[in-house]
């Protein structure tokens, strides 16, 4: 059952793109650690700049099986949906 200390979502909204990075490698690791088996990144839509630094990371990320855009309703173009790997 994953942990309740580590949220399922993580807000990388106005950030810049190395905090934002800094941010998402800690807390993929913590979501693994807590036994998610996917996690919400809100990166929001503006320049993409935050959203495409996020993807170039998750392709090459170990414990990242696939990532995808949420489905529309859901924060669509915002939100990336990343399923981990399991243990």
């Amino acid at each position: 059952m994953p942990s309740p200390i580590i949220p399922s979502e993580l807000m990388l909204r106005h950030l810049d793109v190395e905090e934002a990075l800094f941010r998402l490698d800690k807390y993929l690791d913590a979501a693994f650690m807590a036994g998610h088996p996917s996690v919400r990144i809100i990166h929001g839509k503006g320049t993409g700049a935050v959203k495409n630094a996020v993807w170039e990371r998750l392709s090459q990320h170990p414990l990242v099986k696939s990532y995808a855009l949420a489905p529309y309703g859901q924060g669509d173009a915002g939100v990336t949906i990343v399923e981990l790997e399991r243990r």
